[in-house]
This record gives structure tokens, C-alpha cells and sequence, in this order.
């Protein structure tokens, strides 16, 4: 169960403006399979187990500095063999994956300031099986059939702060019996508005990008 998920997230603090201003946050991030995670255009947080790695549901935390307002932008993926979207392609295990994204984010004195929820903006960029008769075929082949699939080209400058991500979709909220999240995701204390989010659907979106904003 892996998924290649970019995702971006724009949380809004008040309605006033900010003056820019550092601060300590400190991130949790929850993926299956891997993620990688931007703060103002910045790389500051990346998966540190492989996506090739089988059956990997860990967790990270990591603090880093960042200016107020800031733009979070985390690019997720559920693992796939190829194209087809599928795992485990001529076993008797040979299924498409499935996803799931949670994190939070804490000011030093321990304050929420940001949670992934339905108010992320969230673009699908790899979608597959196009068919879920795929999955179940004997020779899938990406790209024919039943195995076809969608592939959106990711915008040069989708972490950057002044980037509009207003045309993307909101994130989507699934419960996590849904997700069914294990391992790494319980060694995390969760604040109860923190979400799990993907696209619609868990199994066919492989690769998603979100964005949310701290602060105006």
C-alpha cells in the first residue's frame, strides 16, 4: 500500500495581516507511503524510509524556522510499481495501492497552528488503474486497457508562497477506518482537528501535491 502523494496546504490564522516573523514549528507528519514536505518554497522535511521500502507506515517529527505567514506544501505518493498504479505486479498479491496524509504543526510555546482537514488544497497528478479491472489482470501493461492512467505535469513553482492554487480541489477528508493508518501513525498524539486527507479515491489517486497558508 504505497501512493505518490505531493500535497499543498494553505491554513489561514485570523483575518488581519501579519508582519513577517520567525518562528519555531515543529511538524508531524504521517504518510503511506512517502512524502516530502516544503515551508516557503524551502525543502525542510522528507520521508526518511525509501518508498521502494515494503509496507512502510512511518511517522516524522521535525522543528524548523519559518517567517510568518508561511505556505506549507507537501507532496505525497503511495507506492506503484509503474504507471499501472499496481503492487506486487505477477504475485498472487498483484493489487492496486492505497494512500493517506495527516500532519500538524506546533508554535515552540506548544500552540496548533496548522492541521491537514478539508481546507487544504490538494491536486491529483498521478492517477491509475483508470480501470479497477486492472488490478486483476494477468499481464497488466501501463498505459492499455484497463491499466490506463492520468498524468498531470506538477507546476514549477507549486511550493512557493505567492503561487494560486485557488483552482485545485479541496482536500479530501476519509476516516481512518477508511485509511486504516498503523505504525508510526500511533506514536503520534493527534489534536482531534487534524485529518486524514487524499484525493477521492484512495486507491486509484497515487500522486497528490497540497497546499496551506499560516497566517495573512
Amino acid at each position: 500500500m504505497h501512493t505518490l502523494l505531493a500535497t499543498a496546504i494553505v491554513l489561514s490564522l485570523g483575518t488581519g495581516s501579519v508582519m513577517a516573523q520567525s518562528q519555531t514549528i515543529t511538524a508531524d507528519v504521517w504518510a503511506d507511503n512517502w512524502f516530502e514536505m516544503y515551508v516557503n518554497g524551502e525543502k525542510v522535511l522528507e520521508d526518511s524510509v525509501p518508498i521502494t521500502t515494503e509496507r512502510s507506515f512511518n511517522a516524522e517529527t521535525a522543528s524548523f524556522e519559518a517567517d510568518m505567514p508561511m505556505t506549507i506544501a507537501i507532496m505525497a505518493k503511495d507506492f506503484k510499481e509503474n504507471d499501472s498504479g499496481l503492487e506486487y505486479i505477477g504475485t498472487n498479491r498483484q493489487q492496486m495501492g492505497d494512500g493517506g496524509l495527516i500532519a500538524q504543526f506546533h508554535d515552540a510555546a506548544g500552540a496548533l497552528v496548522a492541521v491537514t482537514d478539508g481546507d487544504a488544497r490538494c491536486l491529483v497528478v498521478h492517477h491509475a488503474p483508470l480501470d479497477v479491472a486492472c488490478a486483476k489482470e494477468s499481464n497488466p501493461v501501463a498505459g492499455e486497457g484497463a491499466c490506463g492512467f492520468t498524468e498531470t505535469d506538477i507546476p514549477s513553482d507549486w511550493t512557493a508562497p505567492g503561487f494560486d492554487d485557488s483552482a485545485w480541489p479541496a482536500a479530501v477528508v476519509h476516516s481512518a477506518q477508511e485509511v486504516s493508518p498503523k505504525d508510526g501513525y500511533d506514536n503520534i498524539a493527534w489534536d482531534s482537528s487534524a485529518e486524514l486527507i487524499w484525493g477521492e479515491d484512495l486507491h486509484q489517486d497515487n500522486t497528490l501535491i497540497c497546499r496551506i497558508t499560516v497566517g495573512s
